[in-house]
């Protein structure tokens, strides 16, 4: 109907933004990228044609043009529209506030910064441009301590957008790491309150809330006693491998990429990643990497790795959390000096060589290495055993 008036009528407004909103409604039942695509560009051919539009017809088309911008994944694509909005409307610090948002979820600090520090130079007490700006000094630029006023003003502002768990879990590690632990803590309970953390010690952002919560893991909790059994019983094998790879100078263990680390030297050579098998590494450590193939809750795990982690001595790692409820970390020990330690909310273990450690790394979790020689571990996450195979298939990785 709408092509037919666009044909008598090119230039109607009204059929075009109807045709626009029937190419939208069509794209989601059909979950059609082409159509997604029409959508889009229809909705910019609408937003030319903004002499015609009312203020709030063209926000209302902004908007969603964004939306499906962004749920394309083409997010750099959306800044123009953003620029639109903020050159229409200079008055409303909403329209830049976005800006910095989009900046931000393509991981953009340099340029969201800039966005923030415009729009608190003009509105200095906008909470949701302080929490944002607090963020991206705390991740961008670990200036722990000037972040901790913006995102505590932004928080405590309680304007919409500001009341996020990333704002509390990165308030509460800036104060942790200056020493101000008891102010971390009530933080985290204050995110408890808001919802935003399942409790003080599990904070993890990505979760699925029925699921069993407690810090440490017997293999037999698990469901996947049998595979763990293989696993440690040809620990010895797995080392020889780790050393190996250790000691050839061409294969690159990374570096820890974080900032978990507070002292020390820790890295990692990834062998699995959210279920995506490393074929490089593996040609390195075949039995390794053979023996995690056939154990499919570690193979197939998309929200976690499977890596081998060494550690040198006077390495300390902070408080942490993962980012999902949905997995537990298994720690295989392979070379255990003493004075070597895990702490899992309020327990604190030691690994030995040979036998399996099995946390919920959801709960915060700090390390200390105070030994005198290496620690070498191997890393597997694991789906947790209480999520369905429909679970497995559908949530996104991380």
């Amino acid at each position: 109907m709408f092509n037919q008036i666009l044909l008598m009528v090119p230039g109607s407004l009204r059929a075009l933004l109807g045709r626009t909103r029937s190419l939208d409604k069509l794209g989601d039942i059909h979950h059609s990228n082409a159509l997604l695509d029409q959508t889009i560009q229809a909705y910019l051919n609408v937003l030319q044609m903004k002499d015609l539009l009312s203020d709030t017809l063209f926000k209302e088309i902004a908007y969603r043009c964004i939306n499906r911008i962004i749920f394309r994944g083409h997010h750099i694509k959306a800044v123009p529209i953003h620029r639109s909005l903020i050159k229409l409307f200079p008055e409303d610090p909403h329209h830049s506030n976005q800006l910095a948002v989009t900046y931000l979820n393509i991981n953009k600090m340099v340029e969201a910064k800039r966005v923030l520090t415009n729009i608190l130079r003009i509105w200095p007490q906008n909470g949701f441009a302080m929490a944002h700006y607090g963020f991206v000094l705390k991740v961008g630029d670990n200036n722990i301590e000037k972040s901790v006023g913006f995102l505590r003003h932004g928080i405590a502002s309680r304007e919409p957008g500001t009341l996020d768990g990333r704002f509390f879990f990165q308030l509460g590690d800036a104060l942790m790491r200056l020493g101000r632990g008891n102010e971390a803590l009530e933080v985290y309970e204050q995110g408890v309150k808001e919802e935003l953390f399942l409790s003080k010690y599990q904070r993890s952002l990505y979760n699925v809330k029925r699921l069993t919560a407690q810090p440490w893991w017997e293999p037999e909790q698990t469901n996947y006693s049998e595979y763990f059994k293989v696993i440690q019983d040809n620990w010895q094998v797995i080392r020889a491998e780790g050393m190996a790879a250790l000691e050839e100078k061409h294969i690159l263990f990374q570096d820890e990429a974080e900032n978990l680390k507070e002292i020390g030297n820790w890295k990692q050579l990834e062998l699995y990643v959210r279920g995506r098998r490393m074929d490089s590494s593996c040609a390195k450590v075949p039995q390794t990497c053979k023996l995690v193939a056939n154990f499919p809750a570690a193979r197939d795990c998309r929200r976690g790795q499977v890596k081998f982690s060494v550690m040198e001595p006077g390495t300390h790692i902070w408080p942490h959390c993962g980012p999902t409820n949905c997995r537990l970390r298994a720690h295989l020990g392979l070379v255990v000096p003493s004075n070597t330690y895990i702490r899992v909310a309020e327990e604190t273990r030691t690994w030995e060589e040979g036998k399996i450690l099995i946390f919920d790394d959801s709960f915060e979790h700090e390390v200390w290495h105070n030994g005198s020689t290496m620690r070498l571990v191997l890393i597997i996450d694991v789906w947790h055993p209480e999520l369905t195979d429909q679970e497995k298939k559908s949530l996104p990785d991380i």
